[in-house]
């Protein structure tokens, strides 16, 4: 059921961003861009010997790293070094009846911290200035030192409160002229500005509390075209579906099964 519900919140998503994208103007002078657009391709090809591994494979990854730490320590009575290594070639055996080096994989756990890094900070320079069109989710936010208003966009509804946030790549600060501030959290929007590559990170409130916003890019947005807030209850969401459906038919459209 879980499952299910999260497939129809990603179809209502991408419904929500296929209605932005199809309800802009022919006069937008921004080149519509998708927020794969924004990524660099090449940084997302690595390997991560981690991600196949179960929740249980992981805790134990992690108990085996503070057992070893707890073996370096200085001050440990012997008995308490043979219990911590003891406890370490249990941990060890137990991972290698499923086939896991724990070790090898311990060694490689800072190399793939890095590849990450590169995957969700890597911004597409191509698009460096460019004049785009861009649809997503809005999150308002504080006003900046010098008083402009601020928002960000995000991919996703949830995003930075419910869910961690994306990564850098996928977030980008928005610079709000004062003819327009959001009206509700996850407002689906679609704005057109100069995009530039400027990366920030600012604290801010959202819904669960102090949230670290990391965005790789900035927008001066020129224009902005709102579609209305997508209410939370079942029957306001599938509503909003429907009608979601009726523009995107009206207009030619069409969701697309990825």
């Amino acid at each position: 059921m879980r499952l299910l519900k999260e497939h129809m919140t990603m179809r209502l998503s991408f419904a929500v961003i296929t209605t932005c994208f199809l309800a802009l103007p022919a006069h937008s002078e921004g080149n519509r861009v998708e927020w794969s657009d924004l990524i660099v391709e090449s940084a997302q090809d690595y390997e991560d010997p981690f991600v196949e591994l179960t929740d249980k494979q992981l805790n134990a990854l992690r108990k085996l790293v503070r057992l070893q730490a707890l073996l370096e320590k200085v001050g440990a009575t012997p008995e308490q070094l043979d219990q911590l290594q003891l406890d370490i070639e249990t941990t060890e055996a137990t991972l290698a009846e499923e086939g896991i080096d724990a070790n090898w994989l311990i060694s490689q756990r800072w190399v793939v911290m890095e590849r990450r890094e590169k995957a969700g900070t890597a911004a597409n320079v191509d698009i460096d200035g460019a004049n785009v069109s861009l649809g997503g989710f809005v999150i308002p936010a504080p006003r900046d030192e010098d008083g402009s208003q601020m928002a960000y966009i995000v991919p996703e509804r949830g995003m930075c409160s419910h869910v961690p946030p994306p990564p850098p790549n996928q977030m980008v600060r928005l610079h709000l002229s004062d003819s327009w501030t959001p009206s509700t959290l996850y407002e689906p929007i679609a704005v057109t500005g100069q995009i530039r590559i400027d990366p920030t990170q600012k604290e801010m409130l959202v819904v669960d509390g102090p949230v670290l916003m990391k965005a790789a890019f900035t927008l001066e947005v020129d224009d902005v075209q709102t579609f209305g807030p997508i209410q939370s209850s079942k029957e306001a969401t599938t509503n909003r579906a429907s009608v979601l459906m009726g523009r995107i038919i009206a207009t030619g459209g069409a969701i697309k099964d990825e």
